[in-house]
């Protein structure tokens, strides 16, 4: 597993990233729609050459390092959960995917798991693992926001437990097959109304079912403006999850790992709780998470 070419690649449910690696620095990226969730297993393969084969012509064997949905039960092949507490991103229990090219040498990173609560998670600890690579010393609090929302208590340079919230997924639901569909009828937003939503949750999320009802409501009673259904529904979503996580917890570091509208949402979250969150940037750290990888394996 010498030499300083390899190529590292995030493969999530719905998304393929890969990035043509020398060492540490990427020199050529590409992606695809092609992710875990379209694919059966003797279609990965194809799909990753599809992206890499003009990186690799004329090579004898590349090292391939992979993290993501693609190590599920439904992906290329099943890579382990690493029970926590563990360290993120641990390479030794990567899986060799069976491959026909014999210029692929393809490794799998597992994920973590968690029996109480159950709960697992594959792709985040890699960008944990990319975010103690930048700072060895971090302890905190993570959160990776998404469709399935991760909060992790990281300790000592490593996962000490964490906890799922499928708030991106309700919201997708709620505003899309819901009644409350017809109270938003259009992408516009509102900040104040978000920020309404979200405190009226975190201080009383008991009350979730008779909130999101009362958008409902409210577009049929008044003359709400454009965006004030959609930013509250989001509000009380992301509130809830805060108020779950309770406020003993969200004291010390805490870092958000994320990109583009949605870690701007969570910043905007923290700041309504009196929280300065440090945000990293998705990409970076699962790049940074597959090189701390990459090294260890060379390290053997």
């Amino acid at each position: 597993m010498s030499g300083a070419f390899w190529i590292a690649v995030d493969w999530g449910t719905s998304h393929l990233r890969v990035w043509r690696m020398h060492r540490h620095e990427a020199t050529n990226e590409a992606h695809s729609d092609q992710g875990m969730g379209r694919l059966a297993p003797e279609a990965f393969e194809p799909a990753l050459l599809d992206l890499i084969g003009p990186w690799i012509q004329g090579a004898e064997r590349v090292q391939v390092l992979a993290c993501g949905m693609v190590g599920a039960r439904q992906g290329w092949i099943e890579a382990p959960y690493v029970a926590t507490p563990a360290a993120p991103g641990d390479p030794s229990a990567a899986v060799a995917a069976p491959v026909r090219d014999p210029r692929l040498d393809m490794r799998i990173l597992p994920g973590l798991s968690q029996q109480a609560p159950p709960d697992v998670m594959r792709g985040e600890e890699t960008q944990i693992a990319g975010l103690l690579l930048e700072d060895p010393g971090f302890s905190g609090l993570v959160c990776l926001p998404g469709t399935h929302s991760k909060w992790v208590r990281v300790a000592q340079g490593g996962v000490a437990g964490f906890q799922t919230f499928m708030t991106g997924e309700l919201f997708a639901l709620l505003s899309g097959q819901s009644v409350l569909r017809h109270s938003m009828p259009d992408e516009l937003w509102n900040d104040d109304a978000f920020a309404a939503g979200f405190a009226a949750a975190r201080d009383d999320a008991a009350a979730m079912a008779r909130s999101l009802f009362a958008i409902r409501a409210a577009g049929l009673l008044r003359d709400v403006p454009p965006g004030v259904a959609r930013a509250r529904l989001s509000g009380l979503l992301v509130g809830a999850e805060f108020a779950a996580m309770g406020r003993d917890a969200l004291t010390g570091a805490v870092a958000v790992i994320g990109g583009g509208a949605i870690a701007d949402l969570y910043r905007k979250a923290f700041d309504l709780t009196g929280i300065s969150a440090r945000i990293i940037d998705a990409e970076t750290a699962t790049l940074r998470g597959l090189c701390a990888a990459r090294d260890a394996l060379e390290r053997g």
